[in-house]
């Protein structure tokens, strides 16, 4: 199996977010399966590899880049288009292609269908981020009423809605880096998290989603938009509620009513809950399972796809234009023969 190398731009600093946590993250997972290691391409940083630096080497035939930072992705398939590349799909819409020879990974089915259609000759896989398994309900006295992260949340959601929960109860606000989130989750009863309109700005998909998640897996009842990738797993009514549900009012009412009911029941057994199964999906072993299979198909693929050439035809927009022109002709046609049939 090939030594697999994960680009990042850096590993912290500027750098630092979800993203790249969730990408050093699944790099930690990956040496378990094979020999990987971090190559960063934007700065220079002490004991890590860099790219320039390793592309002066002659042999890399051994080695897969995998490249994930979205707004970078077209730049490194172009300079990396001599050598095995496998793309590592987060976010969806950044606008760029990637040609058949490059097999993508998506972290969610939402951004999976979102490749599906987009390189549609393209071997797609999907796996999903790890959830830790520090993230889980500890069944402490819970006493945060609401919790809202700040960073990607609704202007409604910070300016709105939290000032009307703030006058029914303890509403707690976090916008920096907390080093005990499961501990927090687990004091909190319920979890407010609205990003579409973050993302929405961004023009770009919400990835994955870990927060919901996370909280969901620490017992916290969670009020979410089900943007993006957090559609894979939040289900409204089942598992989670949907935030920002018609007015401000009616959110209050509900989620206040979540907030007595978590009150009432310390077991919290008559809320609803992410099911046990539903959460199997994203912890470690599942996980290694999944990126054991995806690495023996891909490291197949690089070692076939020299003796076969790319003839499947691309989904360009050129070629979408004539099939649609060729579809109205065929219409036409077929109206054509109703009038006037052949004697």
């Amino acid at each position: 199996m090939r030594k697999l190398y994960f680009l990042v731009p850096g590993r912290g600093g500027k750098f630092a977010c979800g993203g790249l946590w969730a990408e050093l993250k699944t790099f930690t997972l990956a040496q378990e399966v094979c020999q990987a290691d971090i190559v960063t391409y934007r700065q220079r940083e002490k004991d890590t590899l860099f790219l320039d630096d390793l592309l002066k080497e002659k042999n890399l035939e051994d080695i897969i880049f995998v490249i994930s930072w979205g707004f970078d992705v077209a730049k490194l398939a172009a300079k990396l288009k001599s050598y095995h590349v496998v793309y590592h799909a987060h976010s969806a819409g950044y606008g760029f292609r990637l040609p058949a020879n490059i097999p993508i990974i998506t972290v969610s089915r939402n951004t999976m269908g979102y490749w599906g259609q987009k390189s549609p000759n393209s071997l797609i896989y999907y796996l999903p981020n790890q959830i830790s398994d520090e993230f889980r309900n500890l069944h402490r006295e819970r006493d945060i009423d609401v919790l809202v992260q700040a960073r990607k949340s609704s202007e409604y959601l910070m300016l709105e809605l939290i000032s009307a929960l703030q006058k029914q109860c303890n509403v707690v606000v976090i916008d920096s880096y907390i080093e005990d989130l499961p501990g927090l989750f687990n004091r909190a009863k319920v979890y407010l998290y609205d990003s579409a309109e973050y993302w929405a700005q961004q023009r770009v998909s919400e990835g994955f989603g870990l927060q919901p998640m996370e909280a969901l897996a620490c017992g916290c009842q969670v009020f979410s938009s089900v943007n993006g990738g957090l559609s894979d797993y939040l289900d409204p009514g089942f598992n989670c509620y949907k935030i920002a549900g018609y007015s401000q009012e009616y959110d209050v009412e509900r989620i206040m009513k979540v907030v007595r009911s978590a009150i009432a029941s310390e077991s919290q057994e008559s809320t609803i809950a992410l099911s046990a199964e539903v959460l199997a999906e994203y912890r470690h072993d599942n996980i290694i399972r999944r990126l054991k299979v995806i690495l023996d198909e891909i490291n197949v693929f690089f070692d076939r796809k020299n003796h076969y050439p790319p003839n499947i035809k691309s989904l360009t927009r050129q070629r979408i234009a004539k099939l649609s022109i060729l579809r109205v002709l065929s219409k036409i046609h077929q109206k054509y023969l109703k009038l006037f049939p052949l004697k």
